[in-house]
């Protein structure tokens, strides 16, 4: 996935402007009230959502310094003072992100309900679960994993010895 041609690049980019302008004609349609916004900013603050967006911005910048990377490797020194420069000058811009996501909760959800979200998230439970949920997310998929490894073992299993019967050795 990391390893764009320029075509490849210009596929993901022309995606991304589509998707982006798809996005515009919907926020067109649906314009939140500014208290819903308010709520759903608060909201996203509280569920963290600008931690979880922060790297894009470097993410972003280094794929498009290994794709010029690709085409000349004696840039190596250059790439990485640009890069660095563009990681300082476009950080900040993680907050239209941010934005982009409190918005998507203003018009998913009524005033009173972000009022509810926001009072169960700083209520304890709310806290305890949106700390334990990715734990839990964590080591739920570390189990579904493990688990799919022992039901994949008895399905070869249970297929060498059906095979076995009709004469098959594998």
């Amino acid at each position: 996935m990391f390893g764009y041609t320029i075509t490849g690049a210009m596929r993901v980019v022309s995606f991304c402007v589509a998707v982006a302008f798809c996005a515009n004609i919907a926020a067109a349609q649906q314009q939140p009230s500014p208290t819903a916004l308010a709520a759903a900013k608060e909201l996203v603050t509280i569920k963290g959502v600008k931690e979880v967006y922060d790297p894009l911005v470097g993410g972003v910048i280094e794929k498009a310094k290994r794709m010029f990377l690709q085409t000349n490797p004696m840039l190596g020194k250059d790439l990485n003072e640009v890069a660095a420069k563009l990681r300082g000058d476009l950080n900040p811009r993680t907050v239209e992100v941010v934005a982009e996501a409190a918005r998507l909760y203003a018009v998913r959800f009524t005033e009173q309900e972000l009022k509810d979200a926001l009072a169960f998230y700083k209520s304890p439970l709310g806290h305890k679960l949106f700390v334990q949920e990715p734990l839990i997310a964590d080591e739920s998929m570390r189990s579904a994993a493990s688990w799919a490894e022992k039901l994949s073992a008895e399905v070869i299993d249970k297929m060498r010895a059906e095979m076995k019967k009709r004469g098959h050795e594998i």
